[in-house]
């Protein structure tokens, strides 16, 4: 079993100019990953993983997630490639379907969300793959398409799922998946065990590496034993295949603070 990597989530309940000391923090920490998210109608996702990749120089910045009806996939793929250029290795993009309620407010939601995640994350990874696409989908549309600019190191394109559906299409098109929680605490093990044993298949099946997998964790930071719940779940879900946890805090105004701390060495 390999050790997963640790990580923590800003959440943006928080308002952007808290992120800069929390980015240092878990820098300083010597935290694995920084996770930001893309909620509407918070922060941006990608303007503030610019910001906190600029403030850090060695923690990876991810963002769970980007909702694809809300980008276009050539401009998804410049913004990813830009970042991944700029900060080599660092960077690591999630593209979902959304909140559909928040996507039917601003007009962008899809009659058939998983047709558009198919094709949109499809897309964006050949386009990070330096690859000329050209489609004609259901959804997406790009007449030989080519980034100028694509990334020495292509991140990996992962895909935010729930539902067996979308884990199976993370491993399927995607280079694995981040699995959301309830802020209730951690997922039952045969949850988090099925999603990995699904979205392995689905790669084993398409061709693909083993996929990351990803997932999220509430804890409450008020906990007495807040620092061995933490490393007793990195335990746990290692064993189940799991990647990276990142730890959130619940509530309506989370402060990762204390994570940070219970994380440190």
């Amino acid at each position: 079993m390999t050790k997963p990597r640790a990580g923590v989530v800003f959440r943006p309940q928080s308002p952007p100019e808290r992120l800069r000391a929390a980015a240092l923090a878990a820098e300083a920490a010597g935290i694995d990953e920084l996770w930001l998210w893309e909620d509407c109608f918070r922060e941006g996702g990608l303007t503030s993983a610019a910001a906190a990749l600029a403030w850090t120089s060695r923690i990876t910045v991810g963002v769970g997630l980007l909702p694809v009806p809300l980008r276009n996939p050539a401009l998804a793929a410049m913004e990813i490639a830009t970042l991944a250029r700029t900060f080599p290795g660092r960077f690591q993009p999630v593209l979902g379907h959304g909140v559909l309620d928040w996507m039917g407010q601003v007009g962008a939601r899809a009659a058939s969300p998983m047709t558009l995640l198919r094709e949109h994350t499809a897309a964006v990874r050949a386009l990070l793959h330096g690859e000329t696409v050209t489609v004609d989908g259901r959804y997406v549309h790009l007449d030989a398409v080519a980034l100028d600019w694509p990334p020495d190191q292509v991140p990996a394109v992962i895909v935010g799922a729930r539902g067996p559906k979308t884990v199976a299409l993370a491993g399927e098109v995607g280079d694995g998946v981040l699995l959301d929680a309830p802020d209730a605490g951690p997922l039952e093990p045969s949850a988090v065990r099925a999603v990995v044993e699904n979205v392995s298949a689905a790669a084993a099946a398409a061709g693909r590496p083993a996929p990351r997998v990803v997932s999220f964790v509430a804890v409450d930071p008020a906990r007495d034993d807040l620092a061995d719940v933490m490393a007793e779940t990195l335990e746990q879900y290692g064993e189940l295949g799991v990647t990276s946890v990142v730890f959130q805090a619940p509530g309506a105004a989370p402060d990762p603070a204390p994570l940070i701390a219970a994380l440190t060495p």
